[in-house]
This record gives structure tokens, sequence and C-alpha cells, in this order.
């Protein structure tokens, strides 16, 4: 049995695909609607507070001990409960030396856990 050859044979002609001229004119599209909150600068997060450091510094403390991220991140979300989502995350960030998305996830599942501790208490 002959094998077929990969190369297209010179009798055929390649397709040609259609040219813009070709193409029936499109109408003008509307300009894309901007989100509704466009910070025009990033939100600056002070981690000089001294609860802050203090609560870093615990979290460094408990990877130096040879504890999980896990665990450094839990030491740091008890000590900052009460603050903001991204002051918490960018302590993860310094304190559990966790990547920007892992501290994120972390953020998230110690809020899980304290809520789910706190009805228990």
């Amino acid at each position: 049995m002959a094998k077929k050859s990969s190369k297209p044979k010179q009798d055929e002609k390649p397709v040609k695909k259609q040219s813009k001229k070709d193409a029936a004119p499109k109408a003008p599209e509307a300009p894309a609607p901007k989100p509704a909150e466009t910070p025009s600068e990033p939100k600056k997060i002070d981690l000089d507070k001294p609860a802050v450091k203090k609560a870093i510094d615990e979290g460094l403390a408990v990877l130096k001990d040879g504890k999980s991220k896990a665990d450094a991140a839990w030491a740091i979300y008890g000590r900052l409960k009460d603050e903001d989502k991204d002051l918490i995350v960018a302590a993860f960030i310094k304190g559990a030396t966790l990547t920007e998305k892992g501290a994120l996830t972390y953020w998230y599942n110690c809020k899980r856990k304290a809520a789910k501790e706190a009805p228990a208490k």
C-alpha cells in the first residue's frame, strides 16, 4: 500500500481566506462599559502598625518552630481577624511566606474556620 504524501498536490489550489476588503462592513462597536469601581491607585496597606508587626513576627516564629504555613496563617489571623481583608492577606504574604493567591486562599480558609469555631465557644 502506497503512503500518502503530506504535501498537497500541485494540481490542487490552496483555499484562499476571505480578505478584509471582501468582508461585510461591521457596525462600529460601542465602547465597553467601565466597571463601577476603578481605583486609580492600589490601596496602600500599612504593615508598620504594632499589632500587624507583632502578628507577622508571630507567624514567622511559628514557621521557625517547624510548623506549617497554615499554622502560621492561623496565628496571624487570630491577631488580625478584625482588620481589613487586604491587610490580613498582606500580613500572610510577609509573615507566612505565602504567594498572593495562596494568601487569599488561606484568608478564606481561616475565615471559614473562625466562623465554625465561633458558635462552639
